[in-house]
């Protein structure tokens, strides 16, 4: 768990999203409150899905220019957002030495993963699998992409834990930080859209209509006590636990309520909760166990339900929702916030947040 004694803030963040590129795209989106639903072209997304939250017109090549021309959509998705969030407050790159990239995903690329297997099966031989794409089939590969596009030669680290990903993120982070290993980190997560993830998607969840998004989003996290800039946000803890007998409500709650403990916080100073807004069991019982603890009244930022099942991506788009809320209004400014994850794997985790001032 993480806690006190020196938090970590976020002093800076942005987004790729259904919504469109950046993070005013991102805090306007979520201020409308239209989802972001799109009908697929069925000859270019030959899955099966007939309707999905993409990115609007993102494509590797037009976006990012020369040198992409095996990159994959997650790790365009992943450079897109850092570059973004670099221009907002670095764009001279002073600080790129002391920097790390921590970034959550389920598996990479699955399109990229797929079509080498695919290949490596019915190519002529020996194999003819195009060298160019073996990199991005690599599960680490849209970190190391961001770290050579932009020259962060801090650590340099992938980590996978389902929906709650971002939030381990941030944990990962702050050991970076407490050991001395980074200056500041760009921690966050990356998912794309494919026909291959939307078959194994349908897959595991045995059919039904659940409509998958894609993003990135990405933070620029500091310890409080060495924070170069006024922060949007303070991560007053962070709680993960596993689930294994699968009461996911029983778990939820104690993640929860160790976060307010670490925190130093009551459930009443916590003015809105912002859940996974999964619809599978897992997702049911983290609802019902925040409505268990902070009652009926507490509001509920469900950000899914406009960009769809994001997996990895869900929980680090949680605390986009969160820090978009002062960018329309002060009303949120040093509030608290609650945000929750679950996900079939076993994974729960529980985030208290504080928020900052809009810049």
């Amino acid at each position: 768990m993480m806690s006190a004694p020196d938090n970590i803030v976020i002093t800076a963040w942005s987004a790729v999203s259904p919504f469109g590129i950046g993070q005013k795209s991102f805090t306007d989106g979520v201020a409308i409150g239209r989802p972001a639903v799109s009908v697929l072209d069925r000859a270019r997304w030959d899955g099966p899905d007939e309707r999905a939250c993409l990115v609007p017109g993102f494509e590797v090549r037009e976006v990012l220019g020369k040198g992409t021309r095996a990159m994959n959509r997650v790790a365009g998705l992943a450079v897109t957002t850092v570059g973004r969030l670099i221009e907002s407050v670095d764009p001279g790159r002073t600080w790129a030495e002391d920097t790390a990239i921590v970034l959550g995903t389920s598996t990479g690329s699955s399109q990229s993963t797929m079509d080498i297997i695919r290949a490596s099966l019915t190519g002529e031989r020996p194999y003819d699998v195009e060298p160019s794409l073996v990199p991005y089939a690599v599960m680490n590969c849209a970190a190391g992409q961001c770290a050579i596009w932009y020259g962060l030669k801090g650590p340099n680290a992938t980590l996978a834990a389902g929906r709650p990903t971002g939030l381990t993120a941030l944990s990962y982070a702050r050991r970076l930080l407490l050991t001395g290993r980074a200056k500041r980190v760009l921690c966050g997560a990356a998912e794309e859209y494919s026909a291959d993830r939307a078959w194994i998607d349908f897959h595991a969840r045995g059919g039904g209509d659940a409509i998958l998004g894609e993003g990135c989003a990405v933070f620029a996290v500091e310890l409080a006590s060495a924070a170069t800039t006024e922060p949007v946000a303070t991560v007053l803890a962070v709680d993960s636990r596993s689930c294994v007998d699968g009461d996911w409500q029983a778990m939820t709650a104690r993640c929860v309520q160790r976060a307010l403990a670490a925190g130093g916080s009551d459930p009443a100073e916590v003015r809105a909760v912002c859940p996974s807004g999964s619809a599978d069991t897992p997702g049911q019982a983290e609802r019902a166990a925040l409505a268990g603890i902070f009652g009926p009244g507490v509001p509920v930022w469900d950000v899914a339900e406009l960009i769809g099942e994001t997996h990895a991506v869900c929980s680090a788009f949680q605390i986009a929702r969160a820090l978009s809320a002062v960018e329309h209004g002060r009303e949120m400014a040093g509030r608290l916030v609650m945000i929750t994850s679950t996900d079939t794997s076993g994974a729960v985790g529980a985030a208290l947040l504080r928020l900052g001032e809009s810049r």
